[in-house]
């Protein structure tokens, strides 16, 4: 519990009106996307500027409060949740598109942007921001750049740190650091830009964003394969890319995710289908009709049932539509859902189905698969019952099973939603232990009192 001298003073920070300390209202910010956290903070402070964001974090290093950055909480690793309790500082209120730079292809925005506003507002001067993880609609630029967040389109274009070009950061000790900048090249001393994108909040509070653009493609197709056999779609994804043809987005859901979205959307999905496949080209228009064309001929070779084009915009749109209602459809098949984040390489990803399939039959829980097979990135969901000790006992194994699969096949443990407090107990398994030793060690320069987003990534 903070003494009431702390949160007079952060009222005088950021005005009465900007915290929140009831606990009705405390009880909202005790989560993030998992179902597994819940640990309510002692006040949330919702400033509008980095200068507010400054003092916050001066008073909280000052008295050693924990700070838990977050933006909308759509995370799914446990990362902004405040298991310390202390201040929860919400950036949504910093929501300003400050810039965008046609000429230089860049924008520059406040963290709480709202990410599928900011592409409503790029469209209208035709222009493209392609990290598109599937929680768009409320998701905040901020959150992305600190997860370092993906999305189906990451297999051609790439993840957030492939376009953060600079950063403002509220250091722990409320320095106001500014990094990178707005161009394309630089090349000046350690790239410490990257260090930011992805570090989970704990290293700081980005309060800025310089964000690298692409012009809209000017055409795109939809493809939609079923097959009878999971295994054999994800073996002509890797044909797809060994023959020199990389989509846009390549994803598939399997039969539990279709069925559960034809019930709610009733969109003419077939419920029959083993694997659903949904692919993308785009493009110019004639580098687009020659890639569809031989996309679909690698699919019919490679024992699809049905693969087709979708027939005009509003089809393709239906069809991406219920791509990103996966989540949703499956999240409310159980009691208790948990949607992991796990990477392979790509040529391995059939292997991976496989043994998803085996740790299915040895602990009896049903799991479901969503993913982003063009770049490996599959969500396997467990089902099960957070109520009955017995399953979540038996749910560590399986989850430990799922991490060990995808390590022995050389992938990671987190392909876009990052560490947390999900997955920290398994990243000693992950990684070299000098790597974890200098993290920390970058960890204690930024944050020695330890205040910012404490016991996140590695254990304690």
């Amino acid at each position: 519990m903070l003494k009431e001298e702390i949160i007079r003073q952060l009222e005088e920070i950021v005005g009465k009106g900007s915290i929140l300390t009831k606990k009705e209202d405390l009880a909202t910010y005790a989560y993030d996307g998992t179902t597994t956290w819940a640990h309510p903070p002692d006040v949330v402070v919702m400033p509008t500027t980095a200068a507010q964001v400054s003092q916050i974090l001066k008073l909280a290093n000052e008295n050693l409060i924990p700070v838990t950055p977050r933006g909308s909480g759509t995370n799914i690793s446990g990362g902004s949740v405040p298991v310390r309790g202390g201040i929860v500082v919400c950036t949504t209120r910093m929501n300003r598109v400050l810039e965008i730079n046609k000429a230089n292809l860049t924008a520059t925005v406040e963290p709480g942007v709202v990410l599928q506003d900011f592409n409503n507002l790029l469209a209208k001067e035709n222009l493209f921001y392609p990290p598109d993880p599937q929680s768009f609609l409320s998701c905040t630029v901020g959150g992305t750049v600190a997860e370092n967040s993906g999305g189906p389109l990451c297999i051609k274009y790439g993840v957030t740190k492939q376009y953060v070009l600079g950063l403002e950061v509220v250091l722990p000790d409320g320095y106001v650091l500014n990094i990178g900048g707005s161009t394309v090249k630089n090349r000046t001393g350690y790239d410490l830009v990257p260090l930011f994108t992805g570090s989970e909040g704990t290293l700081g509070i980005i309060t800025k964003v310089t964000l690298r653009l692409i012009p809209k493609p000017a055409a795109r197709r939809t493809i939609m394969a079923i097959f009878d056999d999971i295994t054999l779609a994800s073996s002509v994804v890797s044909t797809i890319l060994a023959n020199g043809i990389v989509p846009a987005k390549i994803e598939f859901v399997d039969n539990f995710v279709i069925r559960r979205i034809e019930e709610k959307m009733k969109i003419g999905l077939p419920v029959d289908a083993k694997t659903m496949l949904l692919i993308d080209a785009d493009g110019s228009v004639a580098a687009v009709e020659s890639e569809a064309a031989h996309i679909l001929e690698f699919l019919q070779s490679g024992g699809a049932e049905v693969a087709r084009l979708a027939k005009d915009e509003d089809e393709a749109n239906m069809y991406w539509k219920a791509r990103s209602a996966g989540f949703a459809a499956v999240y409310g098949a159980a009691r208790t859902v948990i949607a992991e984040d796990v990477t392979v390489p790509r040529d391995k990803l059939a292997e991976f189905v496989k043994k998803l399939e085996g740790i299915s039959r040895k602990f009896g829980f049903q799991i479901v698969l969503i993913g982003h097979a063009g770049d490996g990135n599959i969500h396997p969901s467990v089902f099960t019952n957070s109520r009955e000790k017995e399953e979540l006992d038996r749910l560590q194994d399986t989850l430990t099973a799922i991490f060990e699969a995808a390590l022995e096949l050389g992938g990671t443990l987190s392909g876009e939603h990052g560490i947390g407090l999900e997955k920290k107990r398994l990243l000693s398994r992950a990684l070299d232990p000098m790597a974890i030793t200098l993290m920390q060690r970058i960890k204690a320069l930024f944050d020695p009192n330890n205040i910012m987003n404490p016991d996140k990534i590695w254990e304690s």
